[in-house]
C-alpha cells in the first residue's frame, strides 16, 4: 500500500483474546469520542472510536474478544466480517491492530498467526508488559518484530503509556507495502486449499467494501480465508451459511479433501493447533525467557482464599450484599434530588400554563414520564460503577467461576450471575450486563429471565400491599409475617427464572450447558479514567435507549387517561356542590379572613370534590373503559376494573400503579403519602355492592402479577436494543404476562380456599 492510497480517515480494527486490554486501550485511544450500537442482525455490541493524529484520522474498531477467527456462530462471523471488509456499516478495514497479552504471549500468538493470514497492515500492541516483567518474564521486543514481519509497541493500557508509539507505527503500517508472510500449512494442506478457492470463486460471494483498487485484493484474502476455515473448522458457523446451498457439492468436496489430509496424516481439525503452536514455538525461540520455576505471585495468593470453594463464596456473598447495599444507600440522595427537581420542573411549568390537555400533557405526561426513568439513573450508574471496578481489577472473572456450579444446573454459565444479580436494583442495566456473556445462547436467555427479578420498581407495590393486607403478626415467635411474605416475593422470581431458563435451554433455545473457560487474569488497581467512561457510557446509553422509549409511552398513556374529556358530562353531577364551595370559600375569605379552621375546611372539602372529579374523568376516560372491559377478564384474578385499568397504566413503569390507584380512589397523585390510599384499599367496595374488593388473597395475587409480569417499557426497550430484533421482546412480554395471570390466578383461588 502506497502513502497515496492512504484515506483520509483510516479504519483500524482493534482485536485480541478476552482480558488482554483492549477495550482499555481502546478506551485511552478514542476518548470520548466513541458510540456504542449493535452490529445489524446479531447480539454483538459494536464499539466505533476516532482519534486525530497529526493530519490522519484513525476510526478504531473493538471487535469482540476472541481466542480465534474460527467462527463457531453468527455473532463471532461479526469479526471475521469486519478484516475481510464485509461489514457493510463498518467499511473497509485498512490496518489491523493485535493487541497481546505480553505475560501469555505463545497462546495470544495463536490469533496473531490467523489475523497475519489476512494479508492486511497489522501492528502488534505487547500489553501489560510491566505484569510479565513483575513474573520474571523477558522478551526481545525487536527480535520478536523481526520475526513477525509487523510492528511490536510494548504498551501498558491501564496507564496508557506506549500510546504515542502506537499512533506512529498504525500511520507507518498503513502507508508501507504488506510484506510476504508466511504460511505455516504444510504444502499438502495449501493444495487443498487452493483447490477448494477455485471452487468457490465460482459463486457470488458478498463484495467487500474496499474501494476499486484493493477490492480484488480483499476478495482473493475471503476466498482464502473461507475454504481455509471450512476445511478446518467441521461443525462451525460456515456450514450453516449459504455456501452450501449455492454449491450443493461444496459437502462432497470438502469430506473429501479432509480424508486425503488425514491419511496424509494431517487431520482436521487437529492440525491448526499442532501447525499453528509449532509456528509461535519457532518465533518466540529464544527472545522469550521466564524464570525455571514459577513465581507464586500476589495473585496466586489472593486465588486460594478468594476461588476458594466455601471461604470464596463467602466473600463473594459478603461482597455482593455490601455493593447492593451501598447501591440502595449512596442512590437515595440523588434519586430523592432528581425526582424533587422533575416535581419542582413540572410544578413550576404547569403554573405558568392554562388548565388544559397542554398542562395535564406536559406535567403528567411528559415530566411524569421522564423523571419515572431518570429517577433510577444513580442506582444505574453505582452499579456500573462497581462493575466496572470488579471487571478492571480481576475479581469479575473469579465471581463468574465461583457462581458456575449453582448456575450450571439450569443449562447457564457462571457468566450469568452477576446480570441476573444486577437485575434486583434494575433489569435495565443486568440486561446490559449480560453483553460479557460470549455465548449467545446463553446470552439470550439470561436477557430472557432477567426481567423475572424483583427489582426495585416493583419493592414500591410489594410495601403497599404488604403494609396494607398483611398482618403484622410473628409466626413461631421469630418470623415476622410481612418480611416473610416479602421474601417470598422475591423468591417467587428466582424459582420462576430458573425454571423458564431450563426450559429455554431445552426448547427455543436448545443447546448443551458450555463448558465454563474463562482465564482468571491477574489482580491489577483499575483504572479510573476507565471505571468513570464506563458510568458515563452505561448511564448516557440507559437515558438513550430507556428514556425516550418510556418517554412516548407515558404520553401514549396520558393521552388514554385524559380522553375523550368531555367536561360537560363529567363534572355536571358535582357542579352545585363545587359553585357552593366556592361561594362558601370567597365568603369567608371576606367575611371571617381570619378564621383559618373554617377556611383549611372548605379548601379541604374542595380538595377532596377536585379528587373526585379526577377519579370521575379517569372512569369515563379510555383507560378507565378499557378496565371496565377487561373486568371480565381479570375477575378471575380477584380484581375489579379499577385494578385492572391500574395494572394497564402501570406498563411504562410498575410503579405508576399506586399513582393510578390514587387518582382511581379520587385522592389525586399519592406517590409520597400513601396512608390515605391504604384506607381507600381497604374500605373498596364492588361496584352496586357492599362486598370488599381487597383481602389478602387479592393482595396476593396483585403481587405475584406484578412479580411476574414485563411491565416495564423501558426494560423491554433495552431486549429490543441489545437482541437487534423486536421478536424477543415481544415473546418476553407474551409469556410473562401469560404466566403472571395464571400464576396470580392460582394464587387467588387457592388463598380463597382458606378465607
Amino acid at each position: 500500500m502506497s502513502t497515496a492510497t492512504v484515506p483520509s480517515t483510516l479504519t483500524v480494527a482493534l482485536i485480541g483474546n478476552p482480558n488482554t486490554g483492549k477495550s482499555t486501550l481502546f478506551s485511552h485511544l478514542a476518548g470520548v469520542r466513541q458510540r456504542v450500537g449493535n452490529y445489524p442482525g446479531v447480539t454483538v455490541e459494536k464499539k466505533v472510536g476516532q482519534v486525530q493524529f497529526g493530519q490522519q484520522r484513525f476510526e478504531l474498531i473493538d471487535l469482540p474478544g476472541t481466542y480465534s477467527l474460527a467462527p463457531r456462530s453468527l455473532d463471532e462471523m461479526v469479526a471475521v466480517d469486519v478484516l475481510l471488509g464485509r461489514q457493510a456499516d463498518v467499511g473497509a478495514t485498512q490496518a489491523v491492530l493485535c493487541i497481546v497479552d505480553a505475560s501469555n504471549i505463545e497462546r495470544n500468538l495463536y490469533l496473531v498467526s490467523q489475523v497475519l493470514e489476512m494479508g492486511l497492515p497489522t501492528v502488534v500492541a505487547l500489553n501489560m508488559i510491566d505484569i510479565a516483567e513483575g513474573r520474571g518474564i523477558k522478551i526481545d521486543v525487536a527480535t520478536l518484530a523481526t520475526r513477525l514481519g509487523v510492528p511490536v509497541i510494548a504498551v501498558q493500557a491501564n496507564k496508557g503509556r506506549g500510546l504515542l508509539e502506537l499512533k506512529n507505527a498504525l500511520l507507518t503500517a498503513a502507508q508501507s507495502p504488506v510484506n510476504v508472510r508466511e504460511n505455516p500449512f504444510p504444502q499438502a494442506f495449501q493444495q487443498e486449499v487452493a483447490q477448494l478457492e477455485r471452487l468457490l470463486s465460482t459463486n457470488q460471494l458478498p463484495a467487500s467494501t474496499a474501494d476499486g483498487q484493493t477490492e480484488q485484493a480483499a476478495r482473493d484474502a475471503a476466498l482464502r480465508f473461507l475454504a481455509e476455515r471450512l476445511l478446518l473448522d467441521s461443525g462451525g458457523y460456515l456450514e450453516t451459511s449459504e455456501l452450501f446451498r449455492h454449491l450443493p457439492e461444496l459437502k462432497t468436496t470438502l469430506a473429501t479433501a479432509r480424508q486425503r489430509l488425514k491419511a496424509a496424516g494431517l487431520p482436521v481439525p487437529a492440525v491448526e493447533a499442532m501447525v499453528r503452536y509449532d509456528w509461535v514455538g519457532r518465533i518466540v525461540d529464544g527472545i522469550v525467557t521466564k524464570p525455571r520455576q514459577r513465581e507464586v505471585t500476589s495473585s496466586d495468593r489472593l486465588d486460594r482464599v478468594l476461588t476458594h470453594k466455601w471461604l470464596g463464596t463467602l466473600i463473594f456473598a459478603l461482597m455482593m450484599l455490601l455493593v447492593f447495599t451501598s447501591i440502595f444507600a449512596i442512590a437515595k440522595p440523588p434519586m430523592d434530588w432528581i425526582d424533587g427537581g422533575i416535581k419542582a420542573l413540572g410544578k413550576w411549568t404547569g403554573q405558568r400554563l392554562a388548565e388544559g390537555p397542554l398542562k395535564s400533557l406536559v406535567v403528567d405526561g411528559i415530566f411524569g414520564g421522564v423523571g419515572s426513568v431518570l429517577v433510577f439513573l444513580p442506582q444505574i450508574v453505582i452499579l456500573f460503577f462497581f462493575i466496572a471496578i470488579l471487571e478492571d481489577c480481576g475479581y469479575m472473572a473469579r465471581a463468574a467461576y465461583l457462581m458456575d456450579r449453582l448456575m450450571s444446573r439450569v443449562g447457564l454459565s457462571g457468566k450469568s450471575f452477576i446480570p441476573l444479580l444486577s437485575s434486583f436494583a434494575c433489569a435495565i442495566p443486568g440486561i446490559m450486563a449480560t453483553r460479557v456473556i460470549e455465548n449467545r445462547r446463553d446470552r439470550l436467555t439470561t436477557i430472557l429471565v432477567a426481567p423475572l427479578m424483583s427489582c426495585a420498581a416493583k419493592l414500591s407495590v410489594y410495601m403497599l400491599l404488604i403494609d396494607t393486607f398483611i398482618p403484622a403478626t410473628v409466626l413461631g415467635g421469630c418470623l415476622p409475617l410481612q418480611g416473610l411474605v416479602l421474601f417470598a416475593m422475591y423468591g417467587l422470581g428466582i424459582i420462576v427464572a430458573a425454571a423458564v431458563a431450563m426450559l429455554l435451554k431445552r426448547t427455543l433455545l436448545r443447546g448443551a450447558t458450555p463448558p465454563f473457560v474463562m482465564e482468571l487474569p491477574s489482580y491489577k488497581w483499575p483504572s479510573a479514567a476507565l471505571v468513570l467512561h464506563r458510568m458515563v457510557e452505561r448511564g448516557w446509553a440507559f437515558i438513550q435507549r430507556a428514556g425516550t422509549v418510556i418517554f412516548a409511552v407515558s404520553v401514549l398513556v396520558w393521552a388514554a387517561g385524559y380522553y375523550p374529556h368531555h367536561s360537560a358530562e363529567v363534572e355536571a353531577p358535582f357542579a352545585l356542590r363545587k359553585e357552593a364551595l366556592e361561594i362558601r370559600q370567597i365568603e369567608l375569605q371576606r367575611i371571617s379572613p381570619d378564621d383559618h379552621e373554617q377556611l383549611d375546611t372548605v379548601a379541604k372539602e374542595l380538595e377532596t370534590l377536585e379528587k373526585q372529579i379526577d377519579g370521575a374523568y379517569l372512569q369515563q376516560s379510555y383507560l378507565g373503559r378499557a378496565g371496565h372491559f377487561i373486568e371480565p377478564a381479570v375477575k378471575p384474578l380477584g380484581w375489579d376494573w379499577r385494578i385492572g385499568a391500574a395494572a394497564i397504566a402501570s406498563f411504562p413503569a410498575r410503579e405508576v400503579v399506586i399513582g393510578t390507584l390514587g387518582v382511581i380512589y379520587n385522592l389525586g397523585d399519592v406517590k409520597d403519602e400513601t396512608e390515605p390510599l391504604k384506607d381507600k384499599l381497604r374500605d373498596a367496595t364492588w361496584d352496586g355492592t357492599d362486598r370488599k374488593v381487597y383481602n389478602i388473597p387479592v393482595a396476593l395475587s396483585i403481587m405475584v402479577f406484578f412479580s411476574l409480569c414485563a411491565q416495564c417499557a423501558g426494560t423491554l426497550a433495552v431486549i429490543r436494543r441489545e437482541t437487534n430484533s423486536w421478536r424477543w421482546p415481544a415473546f418476553t412480554f407474551a409469556y410473562m404476562t401469560v404466566l403472571a395471570y395464571f400464576a396470580a390466578m392460582a394464587t387467588y383461588h387457592l388463598g380463597m380456599l382458606f378465607v
